[in-house]
Formats: structure tokens, sequence, C-alpha cells
């Protein structure tokens, strides 16, 4: 079983396949509870074990995903904490990837490229955050690194509200657009969590019209950017694991079940735009997509999938940070024209009983967004829907499912396709 072949690449790329994993609590304050970033991977990984019969003698590597744990918990060298949660993995080979909001897609991604080499035959991938050990400000602080800090967010409150205020406001200019549509973003995806029972904000309030209110109950963080339009700052850590297809095949025999039956990741693309939002606006002059590079991600996925449009999709859980990010998403997944994600919207294509649910998990805006653990939670999301897992926020009949992870503003942008 192997990949269509993809035009830069000229190569038949070996499946890699999804076995499952695990997702802590998102709505937990690890930092409260004064427990190390440590005890968050350890309890990812002890639940991943327990939920895909997965044995520690079958993992040969483990790919840690994280921002800024050096920043919010004085901590770096993740990987080696690994050795930790079982005496047989002192010698297991580990690596740590940073790429912003992006840091565990990169992992998934470094992975496959390992087991496609045939250096491993399973990876234990980790995405982990722990960002309640901040305040507000601080935090917000530390999230401008993921931007060029001195050009962008040195001396500024909350830089990241503004930049993606900004995504907003070149949508605006060139192609209009009513704030309506992005409460309507953030009332999906605060609905869609309530049937999340790890989701961050799943027993909050939220409607349609508290989202487009603006006062106490709603404030304004910057220009056009409220509260409800934030993704939530989240302690969390996700455990998850990628295949080779001659591992695939022997866990096949152990779980009782055919190879196809397992999940793979048919498509993916990555691609890296400049760090400076402004750059990335001068890029897209003239251009039809506001982010040239994020849709380049997803068409490259597309093709690698063999996939001609969003039509053989059945679920997309995109990286709605904010909700002018989701925004931005609709379009260049092709649901719309460009600049008329509007309408996606208005006709209830993205809902959560609508022809293409987005974000039924509740996303960043409801799930929570462990900004290193993200990219692998939508990977296991992604795994759920296909493997008809997700309990209360099971799409019917979800057999193909795209994932976008965005790191910065979206300077690294990371598209997966999984399906079964």
């Amino acid at each position: 079983m192997y990949c269509t072949p993809f035009e830069s690449g000229k190569m038949m790329m070996q499946t890699i396949y999804i076995l499952g994993g695990y997702q802590t609590d998102f709505a937990r304050n690890w930092a409260r509870e004064n427990k190390h970033i440590s005890a968050m991977m350890r309890e990812a990984y002890e639940g991943s074990l327990a939920v895909t019969r997965i044995e520690p003698t079958d993992i040969q590597a483990a790919f840690v995903g994280n921002f800024a744990a050096e920043l919010y918990c004085m901590q770096g060298h993740l990987g080696a904490f690994f050795t930790d949660f079982d005496p047989r993995f002192k010698g297991l080979p580990t690596m740590r990837f940073e790429g912003a909001c992006a840091s565990s897609a990169l992992a998934a991604l470094s992975a496959m490229a390992h087991l496609q080499a045939g250096q491993y035959d399973c990876i234990a991938v980790a995405g982990v955050e722990l960002m309640k050990t901040a305040s507000p400000a601080q935090g917000g602080d530390y999230l401008g690194t993921a931007a060029w800090y001195e050009r962008e967010s040195a001396h500024i409150e909350f830089p990241f509200p503004k930049l993606f205020g900004k995504l907003g406001d070149v949508y605006d200019a060139r192609y209009g657009l009513d704030d309506a549509h992005l409460a309507r973003i953030a009332a999906i995806n605060y609905g869609n969590a309530k049937r999340n029972p790890n989701a961050q904000t799943r027993d909050w309030y939220m409607s349609v019209e508290h989202a487009r209110c603006k006062g106490q109950y709603n404030s304004t963080v910057t220009g056009r950017i409220k509260v409800t339009d934030c993704s939530q700052v989240t302690d969390g850590a996700v455990c998850l694991y990628l295949a080779s297809e001659r591992f695939a095949c022997q866990y096949a025999e152990r779980v009782g079940c055919s190879l196809d039956q397992l999940v793979r990741i048919s498509g993916w693309g990555h691609t890296t735009a400049p760090i400076e939002f402004a750059a990335k606006v001068a890029d897209s002059e003239g251009q039809p997509y506001v982010l040239p590079w994020t849709r380049k991600a997803i068409t490259d996925a597309y093709a690698r999938a063999g996939l001609r449009d969003w039509r053989q999709l059945d679920v997309i859980e995109t990286h709605d940070c904010f909700t002018t990010s989701e925004y931005m998403a609709i379009d260049h997944f092709g649901l719309t024209e460009p600049g008329q994600s509007y309408k996606a919207i208005e006709e209830g294509l993205i809902d959560f009983d609508g022809a293409l649910p987005i974000n039924p998990s509740g996303g960043l805006i409801g799930c929570g967004h462990p900004v290193g653990a993200t990219g692998a939670r939508q990977l296991l999301d992604a795994y759920k829907q296909v493997t008809g897992a997700a309990g209360d926020y099971q799409v019917p009949g979800a057999r193909t499912v795209a994932t976008l992870n965005i790191g910065g503003s979206a300077t690294t942008n990371v598209c997966f396709i999984v399906s079964r």
C-alpha cells in the first residue's frame, strides 16, 4: 500500500500508520497542582499504552514537540524525560522539535521521515506545553517569541492577538469582513467543545450573541479581536504512535484486524513563510489567497493524498488560534472562493452537522491550545474520527480528515490528511 507519487518528489512513499494515543484533560491546571512538565508527559505516555496495546518494547524512538518550556518552566531537553518512564528506555533515541504552535506537527513529520527511511518501525510522538505558570502579560510576551520578537512583539502587550487581528484587517480591506461571522466561528467551536470530555471549555457558557457583544463580559483585546475570538491558555500533553507498514502488519495481527482497517497518513504538506507578518502580506499582493504558503501546504497535502478537493474530506481539524485564522482556513482549504469564507459559515457547511464539520473537538478555542501539543492533538482527534472513537463529538461516517497546524503568524504550516 503506497501513497500517490508527488510531483516534486517523484518517489513512492511507504505508508505511515497512526496506531492511536492519549490526550490529557485540557481543563487541568498542572501548575496549580504543582506538577512538573514531565508529569504531563508521563500521564500521556502511560495513558497511550493503555488505549493502544503498544508495549514499551515496541517503541524504538520518542520525538517530542514543545515550544517554550525553557520560558514557561525553565526546562529544556525534554526528550530525555522519556528515559524515566520505563527502565528499558535508557538509551532510547529521543529528539525535541520546536516550530512554535506547530512543534508537535513537525515532530510527527520527522517521525514519518525516519519510518520511511527504515531507521525505526514504531515511534512515540508526544506534544506538551505547560503554560499556566505565567501571568497573561508574561505569557503573551513568551508567545511573542514565535514572531520576529524585536520587530513585532517587544514592548507590545499581547502581540499575537494584534497580529491575527491584522489578518482580519487584511481580509476586510481586500474582500470585506463582517465580525458577526467571526462570532459564529467562536460559538460553533465552544458548542462542539461541550461534547468533548477533554475540552478545556466544556463547561463554559457561550452563544453567538455573547460572542458578538463587547463590554464587561467580552472585553476587547485589540482591534476586532475580543476575548471570545481567542484560543485558550492551556496545560496539556498528547502521546501517539506512528508506525511503518512492517510494524503495522504485526500490530494488526495483535489487535485482530486487517491492515486496511488501520489508520494511515495519506498526505501531508509543509511550508515555511517569512516570519514577519508584513512580509507574508507583501507576498500575497496580487494573489487570491491572503496566506499563499498556508494554501500551498494544504494543496500539497491534497496532491499527496490523491484528493481533488475538500469534497473528499469528512472533517477538518484546523488551527483556530483566533477566529480570524479559522476564517482564513475555510477559503484556503477551498470550501469557498478566496475571500468568501462567510458563505460556508452562513450556509452551515462547517457546523457539527454540516457537510464538512470544522473542529468537532472544539478546536483551539474550545478544546484548548497547549502550544506544543496542538499538532499531535489534531492528529489524535483525526484518528478518533476515522475509527469512530470520538464519542459524543463523533462525526458519523468520517473516513478522511484534514488537519492544519500553523506556527507563528502562519509562518510554519503543516497539513495532514488522515484516512482509513
